[in-house]
């Protein structure tokens, strides 16, 4: 394996820099014009497309519609029916993930001028929220969790979530997730035609108001294609980690944390910036050594070689600088007095602070969502969170003093934009 190797200040680093981290996230047009085939299906005949689409792709026979529903009490028998270690897994993970996330519940408020006009927001949480989870190989309980308990914490009433179950097979964690998630209805069904259900309802799943959860590329380009029927979390793109070291951390941490994101799949990116080029080259050491012992070998060797590199940089504060600009989805400060770097930081899906802050406990079990903006989206995205399943409506009362005094302003206003009947509308409080 051969790993690719910067410094920034070699000519052409910049380049070099923005060559490596760019992505394209285009459509790729045949996965469209087939999504557009399906959700057009699915929207028009409804149950007889969904049961169609998921005889073909998920290779198993549901008599019914209502044979793709799940009860919340066959979840529940899956939660108590998992051995002890992987209850008590799920449960303390849940159990941090809804501390945090309780800390993020947006409030209403308002406040009285002194005329009596009262302003404020009223914040109220989504009717419905569809939350889709991968099938098969890629089933993550921990995806479950991170999506289903923000909606549920934001007082989100129903939570439908869909799940495909290729040749009839279901995870038992992930039933097991969906009951402690407080997941109202679970139905088996996969791929676009799933989105396009939650978008458009169907006689046996509801419509839904917001669309939430990681999928493939045919669930993406269905997210893409239904937004603005319903709201969707974002497209997300391949996983990231760029992690910031200062050397002393041990090597074998580094590189298996590199190694954490590499074996997502080919197209993730792992990357280390560090001032030593000593400790640059102690880690590449471990990565050929540690490399053996992974299951996942290809993966994540073809990941490394293709988008992974290893760079110096003069100080850390270059360090800060190159990670700001790359904005990357995972960001660990490997480093001593990592509050202080923190406060060099402005673009990061999250941040991991310290040597032993690794990346995969924030997966799991930290609390923080994991759900997280890729591809330099985290320049303008948050992660996912309550707020993301909450509204604001912004409330006016005005008092008979404030029209008055308001409706001269609101009346030069619009006559300069040609709005006549605004303009009127302000001058009636005005006993004009």
């Amino acid at each position: 394996m051969k790993l690719r190797r910067l410094h920034s200040t070699e000519p052409g680093f910049a380049a070099a820099l923005a060559q490596l981290t760019a992505f394209e996230n285009a459509q790729d047009p045949a996965v469209d014009e087939a999504v557009a085939r399906i959700v057009a299906e699915v929207r028009e005949r409804g149950d007889s497309a969904l049961l169609e689409y998921t005889r073909r792709f998920d290779r198993w026979q549901p008599e019914s519609a209502a044979a793709l529903e799940l009860s919340p009490e066959l979840l529940q028998r899956t939660l108590d029916g998992l051995p002890a270690a992987q209850r008590a897994a799920l449960t303390e993970a849940a159990r941090r993930i809804r501390l945090f996330h309780e800390r993020q519940i947006n409030e209403t408020w308002t406040y009285a001028e002194a005329d009596g006009t009262v302003l404020g927001q009223q914040v109220t949480a989504l009717d419905r929220v569809g939350l889709y989870v991968p099938g098969g190989k890629a089933a993550y309980p921990s995806s479950v969790l991170m999506n289903a308990i923000p909606a549920n914490v934001a007082g989100v009433r129903d939570i439908i979530m869909v799940v495909p179950t290729p040749d009839g097979v279901r995870n038992e964690l992930v039933l097991a997730a969906a009951a402690l998630g407080g997941v109202t209805r679970v139905f088996t069904v996969g791929g676009a035609q799933a989105v396009a259900a939650l978008a458009f309802g169907t006689d046996t799943i509801p419509a839904v108001d917001k669309i939430v959860g990681p999928g493939n590329a045919f669930v993406a380009a269905a997210k893409r294609r239904v937004f603005g029927v319903v709201g969707i979390d974002m497209v997300a793109g391949p996983s990231e980690i760029l992690v910031i070291a200062d050397g002393a951390t041990p090597p074998e941490w580094v590189a298996m944390d590199l190694f954490s994101q590499a074996e997502h799949d080919e197209l993730a990116q792992s990357i280390l910036l560090c001032p030593d080029a000593d400790y640059l080259d102690r880690v590449e050491a471990a990565i050929h050594q540690l490399i053996e012992t992974m299951p996942r070998r290809a993966v994540i060797e073809t990941s490394l070689e293709n988008r992974g590199a290893l760079i110096q940089v003069r100080d850390l504060e270059e360090a800060c600088a190159i990670s700001n600009q790359i904005a990357p989805e995972h960001l660990e400060l490997s480093v001593a007095d990592g509050e202080r770097w923190l406060k060099s930081i402005r673009h990061a899906g999250a941040v991991f602070v310290g040597p032993y802050s690794s990346e995969a406990l924030g997966d799991y079990c930290a609390g923080p969502n994991h759900v997280l903006p890729t591809g330099r989206t985290a320049r303008f995205a948050s992660p996912l969170g309550v707020y993301d399943f909450q509204k604001r409506t912004s409330i006016i009362k005005m008092s008979q003093q404030g029209a008055l005094t308001l409706g001269a302003v609101a009346q030069v206003l619009a006559e300069r934009e040609g709005l006549p009947a605004h303009a009127r509308s302000a001058a009636y409080r005005c006993g004009e």
